[in-house]
């Protein structure tokens, strides 16, 4: 993407975000699932998002503060689950639906940028639409993930 070759970064994305789909739908349907892929395939999804999100906001092809959003409810996530192993020891790590929609809508995003950016200019409508869906839906995740875990720190607390 530095070197705004849009296409090569297009088909990259593009192959790694069908990849991620593909890999949990196997993963589900022949429960193939383990401890580790379920801490590895986020971390991927995570590793992805912040290289492009970090490159497009570089580039000023995305606000500074749509990447600080991003990384902000990633933050409290991570200090959540810290916390709750530190102070309660082991926890499922199960992906709620509002994160994996939250995931869909920047991998969305990116490819909409980078269209936008290659060959249709015009869709600017449509990135700045595509900005709020993810704003919204981190705010959404975000929430969510502070109620559940929450919730599950609460009833931890009272059995002890």
């Amino acid at each position: 993407m530095l070197q705004e070759n849009f296409s090569a970064a297009l088909f990259l994305v593009a192959i790694a975000g069908i990849s991620d789909g593909l890999d949990g739908f196997l993963a589900r349907h022949f429960h193939w699932q383990s401890r580790l892929g379920s801490i590895l395939d986020p971390l991927a999804d995570k590793l992805l998002l912040v290289a492009t999100f970090t490159t497009l906001t570089y580039m000023q092809l995305l606000p500074l503060w749509l990447l600080l959003l991003v990384f902000g409810r990633d933050l409290v996530i991570v200090i959540g689950a810290l916390a709750y192993h530190l102070k309660f020891g082991e926890y499922e790590l199960t992906p709620l639906w509002s994160s994996k929609i939250n995931t869909v809508f920047q991998i969305a995003l990116v490819l909409l940028v980078i269209v936008q950016q290659q060959w249709l200019p015009q869709i600017a409508t449509w990135s700045t639409t595509m900005i709020w869906l993810v704003v919204a839906s981190v705010i959404i995740s975000g929430s969510e993930y502070i109620l559940v875990w929450g919730t599950n720190a609460w009833r931890q607390m009272k059995k002890s």
